[in-house]
């Protein structure tokens, strides 16, 4: 595995140097201190990894990694970063990197993720997968009503409900309420939210998040 190494840190350059030389199957091709200079590296070398820090001096890793995806895609992205706060986490993530791992790992979590990551398949620190799952978790709750007058806790689970093409009746029979009170709440939906059909009522609930 020919692995280009990209931090704006000789010495941890060194040390993971010294690490992989004990490897028989991981090669360090080359080395960069930011993005340009992993750019740059790029029109000759052809490695098969990029062991990449996020913060660094110049072009920072999200950025680098964005610009690797685009003209190089065939070439996995390992992030190995001190940092683990969400907005880089997240951004690196929409780059495409195929994994992100924290310098606190141990030599043989390094060593895993660089063959998991070689082998086709994504790798991700723990951090990195709370984090993926509380940003998953989120994307899938419903989003606070943003008019003038709010939706109750129970025309939001009507709402979500009639977005999925459930008729009045199916709807009654799953809240265990009469198909009465059920248009009544359609009715009151349509009042609070100046909206004139059903359509408009699916149409709403996708663009809050509430299927």
């Amino acid at each position: 595995m020919k692995i280009l190494h990209a931090d704006d840190h000789q010495i941890f350059r060194d040390s993971l140097k010294l690490l992989f030389d004990f490897e028989e199957d991981i090669e360090v091709i080359g080395e960069a201190s930011n993005g340009t200079q992993v750019m740059e590296a790029l029109k000759t070398l052809q490695p098969d990894i990029i062991l990449m820090d996020v913060s660094m001096n110049g072009m920072g890793g999200v950025e680098t990694s964005r610009l690797v995806k685009q003209k190089y895609p065939q070439i996995k992205i390992l992030i190995l970063s001190m940092n683990s706060e969400r907005e880089h986490i997240l951004g690196a993530l929409e780059a495409g990197v195929d994994g992100y791992l924290l310098k606190s790992a141990g030599k043989n979590e390094v060593l895993r993720a660089i063959r998991t990551v070689f082998e086709g398949s994504s790798y991700y620190s723990k951090v990195v997968t709370d984090e993926i799952v509380n940003q998953l978790n989120q994307l899938h709750q419903p989003k606070k009503i943003k008019t003038g007058e709010a939706l109750s806790a129970r025309e939001i689970e009507i709402l979500s409900l009639i977005a999925k093409q459930f008729s009045s009746t199916e709807i009654a029979k799953q809240l265990f309420i009469s198909v009465r009170t059920v248009d009544a709440h359609r009715r009151n939906m349509l009042e609070k939210l100046g909206l004139k059909n059903a359509a408009g009522l699916v149409k709403y609930a996708i663009e809050h998040g509430l299927i």
